[in-house]
């Protein structure tokens, strides 16, 4: 079952969505193209979860993940919503 987050949960980040550094890159969701299917929170729990909206954001454990898990949640996303630039500014995904 997806992770769900309350307000009180996100609230730390100031913005949930990104763009947010996560190790050596950088993650951005694009809230109008996420349907909050949540194969981002299959492949990286640590990473995403669902807010109250249904849509994804990044947690606070997300440096917990391997670079290589963020990637591929962001692979695996159907709309591709989540970007991934590397620490030169390169677009990794999509």
């Amino acid at each position: 079952m997806a992770q769900s987050l309350d307000d009180s949960q996100t609230q730390p980040v100031h913005n949930p969505s990104g763009p947010r550094k996560v190790n050596k890159l950088m993650v951005h969701i694009d809230r109008d193209l996420c349907i909050g299917a949540a194969t981002c929170l299959a492949v990286a729990p640590k990473v995403f979860a669902l807010d109250k909206d249904a849509k994804a954001v990044i947690l606070e454990t997300a440096g917990e993940a391997t670079d290589e898990m963020i990637i591929d949640a962001a692979r695996a996303c159907p709309t591709a919503a989540i970007s991934v630039t590397d620490e030169a500014g390169r677009m990794i995904f999509p």
